[in-house]
């Protein structure tokens, strides 16, 4: 069942656990419940745990990296997968097919949040990533969906589809946490 969620609202049950399917449609997902909220609200997270702010910025950090990435490759000769090791089919298979991230994982450190970040900031350098992706989007596919990749720490070589499922996938995540945080 998808849930559509409203500006500063969050479900309270788990049968209106939100989901999110579509790219453009990350920054609702992510943002609107923490729209209406006040700054203390973005910056509380129990101890040893990211507050929403850091997610927010963790999540914008790896959209936009990624997404650079793809534009400074863009204009380059054709790309050939490199193979997949074990250990990136299966988290290839968990996370991309599944949507389960193993616990206690540690981001890469090219994602680590800010110690607190700046709200404005934050939400711009979220929303524009997103941009840049639908952007990409509408610039290289078809033509460049089969030919063009750009290393993830984990899952290895992705498209640029593949990249902006496991974003989608990656928020899916992160939205319970930012949930949680509004919670308490």
């Amino acid at each position: 069942m998808k849930v559509r969620i409203l500006r500063g609202q969050f479900p309270t049950t788990q049968l209106e656990r939100p989901r999110v399917t579509a790219f453009n449609d990350l920054p609702e997902f992510i943002l609107g419940p923490l729209a209406a909220r006040s700054d203390t609200d973005w910056y509380q997270a129990p101890p040893g745990k990211w507050c929403a702010a850091q997610i927010v910025h963790h999540l914008a950090v790896g959209i936009e990296g990624s997404g650079r990435a793809f534009e400074s490759r863009a204009d380059k000769p054709a790309m050939a997968r490199r193979p997949r090791s074990i250990f990136a089919r299966i988290g290839h298979l968990l996370i991309m097919n599944v949507g389960w991230f193993p616990p206690g994982r540690k981001a890469p450190s090219q994602s680590l949040p800010a110690e607190r970040p700046e709200r404005a900031a934050v939400q711009q350098q979220f929303t524009e990533g997103v941009q840049r992706f639908l952007d990409l989007e509408r610039r290289l596919l078809p033509t460049r969906s089969a030919d063009l990749f750009v290393k993830h720490p984990v899952l290895g070589d992705l498209t640029l589809e593949e990249w902006m499922r496991f974003h989608v996938r990656h928020a899916a995540h992160h939205v319970k946490q930012i949930r949680e945080r509004l919670a308490s």
